[in-house]
């Protein structure tokens, strides 16, 4: 009974880390590791695997990317959603609208402006000339 309770004591605490973090092999390495395995004999492939901390689910996976395309497929795949080029048009016509939108904004601010210099002629008795354009839009109003 006392021996059991020394073995508790002398044991190490187990190490947990607060998170696991997925491991990620760079594309030289997988090259270097098949080549390796490709290269073992008969029993020597399981000492190759357990010195590097691999499983045989990798060599089968990274030799299937590589009789895809050795340069494509051992490329660390980058992950989420893909990305979609950009439509020439849809930018030329987006820019476009903002042009007529800041177009518009200026305009409304110089029809402000006019307005705000006849009420103010009209309250100082100023008479403003006259342009024949306004005159005519003026009167087909």
């Amino acid at each position: 009974m006392n021996s059991s309770t020394n073995s508790h004591a002398t044991r190490p605490p187990t190490e947990v880390t607060a998170k696991a973090t997925r491991r990620r092999f760079t594309a030289e390495y997988k090259r270097r590791i098949l080549q390796e395995a490709d290269a073992c004999e008969r029993g020597e492939l399981g000492a190759l695997l357990r010195r590097e901390g691999l499983y045989s689910s990798h060599l089968i996976e990274w030799r299937r990317a590589r009789d895809a395309g050795e340069l494509a497929g051992l490329m660390p795949k980058k992950r989420g959603p893909k990305a979609q080029a950009p439509d020439p048009v849809a930018e030329k016509l987006a820019a476009m609208e903002r042009e007529v939108a800041r177009l518009k904004a200026e305009n409304a601010k110089l029809q402000l402006i006019c307005d705000v210099q006849k009420k103010v002629s009209l309250l100082l008795g100023v008479t403003l000339p006259t342009i024949p354009d306004d005159e005519s839009n003026g009167s087909s109003s």
